[in-house]
C-alpha cells in the first residue's frame, strides 16, 4: 500500500504549484500514515459471523471471516485483507459476549512477542456447550512489561470502554475513572474513532488533545501515530494561555482567587468599563456638505452595542459603520443616493474616527490585567460585589510592574489574559477538544478550555480522588457548568486493568478521606501483583529497592516528594544506577525513572518504589491536597510497589 502511494505521478494532475504542493504534502502524509512499526501486528483479533454482515439471515446463508487490526489493509486488487478496528463490523469484537454474541460464531485473539506471532485464543460465542472464560492472553497483553511511551490498547478495549469510545461527536462526554481504568488509553481511542467516523468534518475544524503537563503529552504522543493518525495538535492549558511569558508564582491562596470563576465578571466590568457615553456630536464634512450626528443618537448607538453584548472588538468595530448609517440616512433624506461606498468611506473620515476612538478605545487585554491587579482603586471598582476585601487584598500585587513586558506573570495571570482577550476578540473553536486530567483545572482554566470548543463537543477525563490542587473541582456536574456543556454525559470507569488488586486495595484506604462517595476502583487482574512496605534507615536503602526491582522486566519509577529528589539522585550517582528524568524514554538499557511527585499523575511504570509517603503529604499546602498527592504516587505501579519509609506513614494508610 506504500509502495503505491510512493509511485503516484502527480506531474499531469494538478492544475498550479500551489495544488502540487498541496497533493504533495497529502502525499507525504499517506506514507507517514502507512509507517511500518516493527513490533506492532497489523491484525491482533478474528471475527467468524454466522452470517454476512448485511445480509439475510435466511437458513443456509454463509458467514463471513474479518481480520481485525489497527488500520484498514487491502490487497494489490482492492480487496480488504484487515479491517479497521473502528469500523462497524469490528464492534462485535469487543462487545460480543456469550450472553449476546452479535451473531459471531468464533472470535478468535492473536498474542505477539516483539511484533511475531506466537499465540492464538478462540472463543466459540454461540457454542452453548463452551462455558465463558476469561482470556488469558487479554490478562498477558495488559499485564506486558512497559518499557517506551504508552502504547495503544485496541486489542484490549472492554464493552464499557468501547461504549464511551464510539459515542456520538454530536455530544460531550465526561469520564470518571480511578487509577488504571484505562481513561486517558479510552480518550485517545475516542479521539481516533472520531476522526475515522467524522474525518472530513474534524479535519475542517481541527483536534486536540490537552493534558496536564509536557512529561505527560510526550509520554502519550506516539499513540494516535501509531493508529495512523498525525494531524491531531497536543498542548498543556499553559500552551493555550501563552499570551504573555510566564516567569512568576502565586501564593495559594492568590491562585485560588485567580482562579475562580467570579473573576470573569470582573474583567467583563473592567472591559466595558472603557466605554464612555458620547455627549458631544459628530460633524462629518463631505465637499460642501455638513452631516451633524447629535450625541442623543450616539448614545442611542453606543447603549444598543452594549445591549447587545457582543464582544468588546466585534463591537468597537461595527460602531463607525453605524454612526456612517446614521449619517446616509441624513443624506437620503436630503435627496442624495449613497451607496455601500459613501458608507465605508463615512466610516473612514477623521471625525468619525476621532469619535470612536473617544467613546470606544481599544483594549489591550494584558494591560487591562496588570492595571487590575497593580492598582486597588480600579480593583475594586470593578469587584465590588463580586470579591471580598481580603480577596482583593490576596490578588494585588506587592510591587507593581512597570509594564506588560516586565511583570513576572504567574500562569493564572496568563489565565485571567485569556479570558480578557475573548472579551475583546471571540477565540477560534475547534471541533473536538479531549481534556484530561482534568479534575486539577481551576474553574477559569475550564473556562479557557470551554472556548476552544464553543462550537464543538468535548471529551473530559479526570478521576476527583486525584485532585491536586487546591482549586481541584469537587464534582464534574460543577466543572463541567465552568467548560460550557453543562449537558454532557458523565460515565465512571470502576474496572481497573492496570494496578495489581494489592496495591489498588492498599491505596483505597485513603479514598475515603480525600473523595468520599466514590465508587472504590476493582481490578480485573487475575496476578494481585508484589506489594510491599518497608521501614528504611537510609537512602542506601531505598537505592537497594530500586536494584531489587530492576532484576525484573520491564520499567521502574522511583516516586519521591519533590523536595526529596535532589538526595535520591545523588544516591542514586554514588550506586552507578543511571536514571532518567519524566518525559526522557526509557530503553532496555536506562528503565529507571526519578519522579517528581508533583509529575507523577498520568505516568505508569511495571514497579515503583515510592520513598517517603509522610513527605509526600507534607509537600503540599494542605493535608488533603498531600493525601491526593500520594494517592497517585501508589497507584504508577503495573505489576509491584515498595513503600520505603524512615518516617512514620500516615494515619490513614493504617
Amino acid at each position: 500500500m506504500r509502495e503505491d502511494v510512493e509511485s503516484l505521478d502527480i506531474r499531469d494532475v494538478t492544475a498550479n504549484w500551489v495544488n502540487a504542493e498541496v497533493l504533495a504534502r497529502q502525499i507525504d502524509d499517506r506514507i507517514k500514515a502507512l509507517a511500518d512499526l516493527s513490533d506492532t501486528p497489523l491484525f491482533f483479533g478474528r471475527l467468524d459471523y454466522l452470517h454476512a454482515p448485511g445480509a439475510d439471515r435466511a437458513e443456509g446463508a454463509e458467514g463471513e471471516r474479518f481480520y481485525i487490526g489497527r488500520r484498514h489493509v487491502h490487497d494489490a486488487d482492492g480487496d480488504p485483507m484487515v479491517i479497521d478496528w473502528r469500523a462497524p463490523v469490528s464492534q462485535p469484537f469487543y462487545r460480543a459476549s456469550k450472553k449476546d454474541p452479535m451473531d459471531v460464531g468464533l472470535r478468535r485473539r492473536f498474542g505477539y512477542t516483539g511484533g511475531d506471532l506466537t499465540a492464538y485464543e478462540d472463543e466459540h460465542l454461540s457454542d452453548p456447550a463452551e462455558a465463558a472464560a476469561t482470556s488469558r492472553l487479554l490478562q498477558q497483553e495488559i499485564e506486558r512489561p512497559r518499557v517506551g511511551p504508552m502504547r495503544d490498547i485496541v486489542a484490549t478495549i472492554q464493552p464499557e470502554q468501547d461504549e464511551i469510545v464510539r459515542s456520538d461527536l454530536s455530544g460531550s462526554l465526561c469520564v470518571q475513572g480511578g487509577p488504571g481504568t484505562g481513561k486517558t488509553a479510552v480518550g485517545l481511542h475516542r479521539v481516533a474513532y472520531l476522526l475515522y467516523a467524522h474525518r472530513e468534518r474534524l479535519s475542517r475544524t481541527g483536534t486536540l488533545v490537552i493534558g496536564p503537563n509536557r512529561s505527560f503529552l510526550h509520554y502519550i504522543e506516539q499513540v494516535l501515530p501509531a493508529l495512523g493518525e498525525l494531524e491531531v495538535k497536543q498542548a498543556t492549558v499553559d500552551d493555550l494561555v501563552a499570551h504573555v511569558e510566564v516567569r512568576g508564582t502565586d501564593e495559594a491562596a492568590a491562585a485560588v482567587v485567580k482562579g475562580d470563576a467570579r473573576m470573569a465578571e470582573v474583567l467583563r466590568r473592567a472591559v466595558r468599563s472603557h466605554v464612555t457615553l458620547p455627549t458631544e456630536p459628530v460633524v462629518v464634512v463631505r465637499g460642501s456638505r455638513r452631516w451633524r450626528v447629535p450625541a442623543y443618537e450616539l448614545e442611542a448607538i453606543v447603549k444598543e452595542l452594549l445591549d447587545r453584548d457582543i464582544r468588546y472588538g466585534a463591537a468597537r468595530d461595527a460602531l463607525p459603520q453605524r454612526i456612517a448609517h446614521a449619517v446616509l440616512v441624513q443624506m437620503e433624506r436630503s435627496g442624495e443616493a449613497p451607496d455601500d461606498r459613501v458608507q465605508d468611506a463615512v466610516a473612514r473620515n477623521t471625525a468619525v474616527k476621532a469619535a470612536v476612538k473617544a467613546i470606544w478605545p481599544p483594549v489591550d487585554p494584558a494591560r487591562l490585567v496588570l492595571r487590575l491587579l497593580t492598582d486597588a482603586d480600579f480593583l475594586a471598582e470593578h469587584a465590588e460585589g463580586v470579591l471580598t476585601d481580603d480577596e482583593q487584598k490576596t490578588i494585588l500585587w506587592a510591587k507593581p510592574a512597570r509594564s506588560v513586558k516586565s511583570a513576572k506573570w504567574s500562569a493564572a495571570d496568563a489565565v485571567l489574559i485569556d479570558e480578557a482577550t475573548d472579551l475583546v476578540q471571540r477565540t477560534h473553536s475547534l471541533g473536538h477538544v479531549v481534556l484530561d486530567e482534568a479534575q486539577d483545572l481551576s474553574p477559569m482554566q475550564y473556562r479557557a478550555v470551554g472556548r476552544r470548543c464553543t462550537t464543538g463537543s468535548a471529551t473530559v477525563l479526570g478521576d476527583l480522588a486525584q485532585g491536586t490542587t487546591p482549586w481541584a473541582t469537587r464534582s464534574w456536574q460543577e466543572a463541567l457548568a465552568h467548560l460550557g456543556k453543562a449537558e454532557a454525559h458523565i460515565e465512571e470507569l470502576t474496572a481497573g486493568f492496570r494496578v495489581p488488586t494489592d496495591v489498588i486495595t492498599y491505596a483505597s484506604r485513603l479514598l475515603p478521606h480525600i473523595a468520599p462517595g466514590l465508587t472504590p476502583v476493582a481490578s480485573v487482574r487475575e496476578n494481585p501483583g508484589f506489594f510491599d512496605v518497608r521501614p528504611v534507615g537510609d537512602d542506601a536503602r531505598v537505592v537497594a529497592a530500586c536494584e531489587e526491582l530492576l532484576r525484573n522486566e520491564g520499567s521502574v519509577g522511583l516516586i519521591a516528594a519533590d523536595a526529596r529528589v535532589p538526595a535520591l539522585a545523588e544516591a542514586l550517582t554514588a550506586a552507578g544506577i543511571g536514571y532518567l528524568a519524566p518525559g526522557e524514554e526509557t530503553t532496555y538499557e536506562t528503565r529507571l525513572t526519578l519522579v517528581p511527585a508533583s509529575l507523577a499523575k498520568g505516568l505508569e511504570y511495571d514497579y515503583v518504589v515510592l520513598d517517603e509517603p509522610r513527605a509526600v503529604v507534607d509537600g503540599e499546602p494542605d493535608e488533603r491536597t498531600g493525601l491526593r498527592r500520594l494517592y497517585v504516587a501508589l497507584t504508577r505501579a503495573v505489576s509491584g510497589l515498595i513503600v520505603t519509609h524512615a518516617a512514620p506513614l500516615p494515619p490513614q494508610l493504617a
